[in-house]
């Protein structure tokens, strides 16, 4: 990660990347014992001669934990290598959990409805912290908010309203 000399650096807490590191393991893990026990239904037989995962609850919830944690700095960017923050992205699939939470109250397992309940109130803390640090960030003046692609020296703006914050 270069940094401009001078440039203030921006520091979160990296103990929240390795416990999301550990959730994504544990969901690995559980994905692969279901599917050991489960035979794969009808027609995915696609989808597991390539290694795919199966279309299930746990994925589902797994790539939308993954979405969150990525526009929270959770992963950096495979082009620059740096991590991306976007809270309005964050937010944004955070939110689409609490509406999966809501319209499949009672139609979820008991495993499943706690693993839901779980991911949202670790991804809202996590979110909360996050957003912390960038605001201290912004009023040390290590970040600029606000700015459109190509204005005065600003961050770059993701595809909706707000700023993406390269970190």
């Amino acid at each position: 990660m270069s940094q401009n000399p001078g440039e203030p650096k921006i520091v979160i807490d990296s103990d929240w990347k390795a416990q999301a590191q550990a959730e994504r393991a544990k969901l690995a893990e559980q994905e692969k014992k279901s599917a050991a026990a489960k035979p794969a239904p009808a027609g995915d037989g696609d989808a597991q001669m390539e290694g795919l995962p199966p279309a299930d609850f746990q994925t589902l919830l797994g790539s939308m934990i993954t979405q969150a944690l990525m526009y929270m700095g959770g992963f950096p960017d495979p082009e620059t290598g740096r991590a991306m923050v976007s809270l309005e992205h964050a937010k944004f699939h955070i939110d689409l959990l609490g509406v999966l939470e809501e319209k499949t109250k009672g139609n979820l397992t008991e495993e499943e409805a706690s693993d839901l309940s779980r991911a949202l109130t670790e991804l809202r803390m996590r979110f909360v912290e996050i957003s912390k640090a960038v605001a201290a960030a912004i009023e040390r003046g290590a970040v600029r908010s606000g700015a459109a692609p190509g204005g005065p020296a600003g961050p770059r703006v993701g595809p909706a309203t707000g700023p993406s914050l390269g970190l």
